[in-house]
């Protein structure tokens, strides 16, 4: 990715809102740029599924080569999730950032809830965290985005969720993130009370995309459900061929002209 990549995907968060699907491989990323997104995002649990694992589950290096075959494959910015970035020390960090930006990140985004504790970080663990990324992206022109993880592991304080993206925010980062909001109202409070461009994750039972804009979301992401549909469209379509010996799941397939815009040379 070049700066001229970066700086067009920095430039997407000053004005609208625009959707940035999640890829899990190479064709999917393809597929996706073919059908005229802006930008696309990696999903740490539809990457880890394809390696035959569950989220949270696969190392730094691996991560690294995924976002390499990812922005060798396709023209647009890619977003990548970092997780917590794969250390605990400021050199480790930076270190991350670094071997992202090689890759060809335009963006990262870190998270608060540490999987070896099974716990979300204190506020200030989480700002300090983000400061040290913040200012390793600023190096590479990298978007980074802070994502306060309450929501998705129980903890429905969105006081608490305000006060981390505004420290978050004033660590550095260039957009925040709360995944697991699902109320137009919730939402709104955050647009209102954080100030940075603000993804949300479309989720079931959350606002469309069009509400969303409305409400002065940037950005909107989906997280590892498109990789999930796919595989249940593989379940569906393999479950048919074992109990029938039918293939009507064809039906549903890529066209060939699809097929040749997405994948051609």
């Amino acid at each position: 990715m070049t700066t001229e990549t970066r700086d067009r995907f920095r430039e997407l968060h000053q004005t609208g809102t625009f959707i940035m699907p999640n890829p899990w491989d190479a064709g999917s990323a393809r597929l996706l740029a073919a059908m005229g997104f802006a930008a696309l995002a990696t999903t740490s649990s539809g990457f880890a599924a394809t390696l035959g694992r569950q989220d949270q589950h696969v190392t730094r290096d691996e991560l690294v080569a995924h976002v390499a075959a990812l922005t060798a494959a396709i023209e647009i910015p890619l977003n990548v999730d970092a997780e917590r970035c794969f250390a605990d020390t400021p050199a480790g960090l930076r270190e991350t950032v670094d071997l992202l930006a090689a890759a060809g990140a335009a963006g990262i985004s870190i998270e608060d809830f540490d999987p070896a504790t099974g716990r979300i970080e204190t506020v200030t663990a989480g700002a300090e965290r983000v400061a040290v990324v913040a200012g390793a992206c600023a190096r590479h022109g990298i978007v980074l985005t802070a994502r306060a993880e309450n929501h998705l592991y129980g903890h429905d304080d969105l006081d608490d969720t305000v006060t981390r993206l505004r420290a978050y925010r004033a660590a550095g980062a260039d957009v925040v993130y709360a995944p697991g909001l699902r109320t137009s109202e919730a939402i709104a409070r955050v647009v209102a009370e954080v100030p940075a461009p603000v993804n949300v994750l479309a989720v079931g039972g959350a606002p469309a995309v069009p509400e969303l804009a409305a409400l002065g979301v940037r950005r909107v992401s989906i997280g590892g459900a498109l990789a999930w549909a796919a595989y249940g469209a593989m379940r569906d379509a393999a479950r048919e061929l074992l109990t029938t010996g039918t293939t009507t799941f064809r039906e549903g397939a890529l066209r060939g002209e699809e097929i040749e815009a997405a994948f051609k040379d």
